[in-house]
């Protein structure tokens, strides 16, 4: 079971990336306007590649102390093709050797170390440097510790009992799960009793594990990522090959990647603005997008509901259903419309359509909206509160 979970992880590899100091700076930044005590008192878990190698680390250990945490708590994985590079936990000859080498940080407290008058990650990493030594020797370390992982999960994969003990003692749980394993990953956090910050791609939304969680406002999107794709950090073996990869002017292999979004249930701000929309007349008079604009809002074939191609073309005096893109949930104000279902190609199978009246059509695939013969791309459907 080990062995193939660990050629599993190695695949899982492929689509793990590293994210940017200011995405996260600027996302960490819309909870404190929102709440300035949201991350105080708070004990947080990074489940990550390497600490070192994670700008989620980096940042949240120099803002320990702004932030008032409590405690910081970072594993690093066993199979990462970058553990232990930045950080030089272990003598050199026992680099390659990384089965059983993956390691835990728990810091409570965090300070100027060299004494030179500045707080930076600098001080943390002579901090934690002073601790390997301790680690290494009969005293021990109470900062830094081995994690050995078990018969099913190598060392510091999050599905580990170990990593799980950490989740069951964490207040909050932020990282940059590799894409693949999204779905099981937020099925391990619980939404429902655990707060999180977590990176995916926008369609993760239609699937039935996380859909529900949406619908039910166990999970939204976060504040500062809504379009166009982002740049993220991969590992120097990493080939660039698709279009808009790069090196920045610090050597660091990069890609872009596309459909990028926070989730979380973090409460900010934007997600309590409402949207400012017009009447249905309002939109065919004056619509900007020329399929709204002298045309009439059509219904779908196989659900009692109004196709909204736009989200800046719902109607605000429409009182019935309304289809709108999945991209309508960046800027979703739970005050301002009700989550009804989902009208995708998975809709049928797992009913995620909900109450919405539903007649099965032999061109939706499963369950997307149809509207005049024509299959349309996946839809939330929505009700406008009154």
């Amino acid at each position: 079971m080990a062995n193939q979970d660990l050629t599993n992880a190695k695949k899982a590899k492929k689509d793990e990336f590293y994210t940017r100091w200011e995405e996260i700076e600027k996302e960490v930044n819309a909870y404190l306007e929102y709440d300035k005590n949201v991350f105080k008192g708070k004990t947080i878990l990074l489940p990550a590649d390497d600490p070192f190698e994670s700008n989620f680390f980096k940042y949240f250990a120099v803002h320990f102390n702004d932030y008032g945490l409590k405690k910081l708590i970072a594993t690093s994985y066993d199979s990462s093709p970058i553990v232990n590079q930045q950080l030089s936990l272990f003598e050199e000859d026992e680099v390659e050797k990384k089965l059983g080498k993956a390691y835990k940080i728990e810091l409570t407290h965090v300070g100027d170390f060299d004494h030179d008058g500045v707080f930076n990650i600098e001080d943390v990493e002579k901090f934690l440097l002073s601790e390997k030594i301790k680690l290494n020797s009969s005293g021990g370390s109470n900062v830094l510790s081995y994690l050995h992982g078990d018969s099913d999960f190598v060392p510091g994969d999050f599905r580990s009992k170990e990593v799980t003990r950490l989740r069951d003692n964490a207040d909050i749980i932020i990282t940059n799960p590799p894409f693949s394993l999204f779905r099981e990953f937020v099925k391990w956090i619980d939404p429902k009793n655990k707060k999180f910050l977590i990176i995916g791609n926008i369609n993760v939304v239609t699937y039935k594990e996380i859909f529900p969680l949406i619908r039910d406002n166990y999970m939204w999107m976060g504040s500062s990522i809504h379009s166009g794709d982002r740049p993220f950090y991969v590992p120097d073996d990493y080939p660039l090959n698709a279009s808009g990869a790069g090196i920045d002017e610090e050597g660091r292999k990069y890609i872009r990647v596309k459909g990028v979004r926070w989730f979380t249930n973090l409460d900010h701000g934007r997600r309590h603005e409402p949207l400012s929309l017009m009447s249905m007349a309002d939109n065919i008079k004056f619509s900007k997008h020329k399929d709204v604009k002298s045309h009439e809002y059509l219904q779908y074939d196989n659900y009692d509901a109004l196709d909204v191609p736009y989200t800046d073309a719902i109607p605000n005096d429409y009182e019935g259903i309304m289809g709108v893109p999945i991209t309508f949930l960046d800027k979703y104000n739970p005050d301002q419309f009700i989550i009804k279902g989902l009208a995708a190609g998975n809709s049928r199978k797992t009913k995620l359509y909900g109450d919405v009246k539903y007649t099965p059509n032999k061109l939706d695939r499963g369950g997307c909206g149809v509207v005049n013969g024509k299959r349309k791309y996946a839809r939330i459907l929505i009700k406008r509160k009154k």
